[in-house]
């Protein structure tokens, strides 16, 4: 028996959601992601990370 790959999702924000509490591209993609991991006896979902208010038009420079 294989060990399984430990995986992390990352959902970021659409920039069509505007302003949110919770965009529903954020739930769209949270919901696709864990149909896909669930449907693999390989993976096992470790980790969540969410941008949720950045697109790829606004970013924070980190120094």
């Amino acid at each position: 028996m294989k060990p399984p790959f430990y995986v992390a999702e990352y959902i970021r924000l659409s920039r069509e959601d505007g302003d949110k509490a919770e965009s529903d591209s954020v739930g769209n993609q949270r919901k696709l992601i864990r149909d896909y991991v669930r449907s693999s006896d390989d993976f096992v979902l470790y980790d969540t990370y969410v941008d949720d208010g950045f697109t790829g038009t606004n970013f924070v420079e980190v120094r």
